[in-house]
């Protein structure tokens, strides 16, 4: 008589556990706005998804914004302010939620953007005469309020009465603070000279 002969295999069923990834050292992480965080490690900001991958990495360039009690940098509509300096003047721009810079630091202030707009103030050079004992063009300096869409084209101007400025350190310590208010859809709120204020309605 044959004998059977049974084999036994045993299956040795090993789990597999995912590996998790941190980020380590943080000063601040903020809450999220718009499905974006900023995180903060000493003065450089980079900002996460919320998968908690690292979207932009750490950078200085970029503004906060005072949410509540906190200061930390946001996006809104894709959007987040950054500023660099020339000859110790403030230039706002803005980077896409891919850190590149999709609008050129150039203005004098800048708001967050609202609805696809933002409030800005624009830089405008006026030449007026030459010095010829120089040989230096004679030029000056103003802005106007205006908003402008996510791709930096301006679409109106809020204030129509350009501002004189002197664009030198000593002069201008901090930037020129921006008048108006985005109060609903396409309407603004604008300070005048004598405190009162008027109703803008937009076209668009």
């Amino acid at each position: 008589m044959k004998k059977a002969i049974i084999l036994f295999f045993v299956i040795v069923i090993i789990p597999i556990f995912g590996f998790t990834q941190s980020i380590k050292n943080l000063d601040y992480i903020s809450p999220f706005y718009d499905g974006i965080a900023a995180i903060k490690k000493g003065n450089q900001w980079a900002f996460i998804n919320n998968k908690g991958a690292i979207i932009v990495g750490f950078r200085n360039d970029v503004v906060t914004t005072k949410m509540t009690n906190e200061n930390y940098p946001i996006f809104s509509d894709r959007r987040c302010l950054i500023k660099q300096i020339k000859d110790g003047i403030s230039y706002f721009g803005y980077i896409d939620a891919d850190g590149k810079t999709i609008i050129e630091p150039q203005f004098l202030n800048a708001s967050n953007f609202n609805g696809g707009k933002a409030i800005v103030l624009e830089l405008v050079k006026e030449m007026v005469g030459q010095n010829k004992a120089l040989g230096k063009d004679v030029v000056y300096y103003k802005y106007y309020e205006v908003t402008i869409d996510t791709t930096g084209q301006i679409k109106n101007y809020l204030t129509q009465e350009a501002v004189n400025v002197v664009l030198d350190k000593e002069f201008m310590r901090k930037p020129p603070e921006i008048i108006s208010k985005h109060i609903s859809d396409n309407l603004y709120a604008v300070m005048y000279k004598d405190n009162t204020w008027a109703i803008i309605i937009t076209n668009e």
